[in-house]
């Protein structure tokens, strides 16, 4: 998986589209991300203790990773890797910018 926790993403299908967030989780096995903020789904939760509230709450659902895209430079980019220095480095591929 190109992407990582911490990236700065923009939704390209979806209910969401066009917003951008940042991705707080990441499920490589499903090749699915949790972006901040964004594909909020309503669950409901059970009460776990005194101070717990139960109820309906509002959390971020996966998205799968095709349906993001890296935002470089206020552009989306497809994400890519060379050898600089003798070291393997991630980049935009729009840009050229290192990651």
């Amino acid at each position: 998986m190109r992407l990582k926790k911490n990236d700065t993403v923009r939704i390209i299908a979806g209910k969401d589209k066009g917003l951008e967030g940042k991705i707080i989780q990441i499920d490589p096995k499903s090749e699915r991300v949790i972006v901040q903020g964004r594909n909020m789904v309503s669950k409901t939760m059970k009460k776990r203790s005194q101070q717990d509230k139960g109820g309906i709450m509002e959390v971020e659902a996966p998205i799968h990773v095709s349906n993001v895209q890296l935002v470089s430079k206020d552009s989306v980019s497809r994400i890519g890797y060379r050898i600089e220095n003798g070291k393997k480095v991630r980049y935009a591929k729009k840009t050229g910018e290192v990651l």
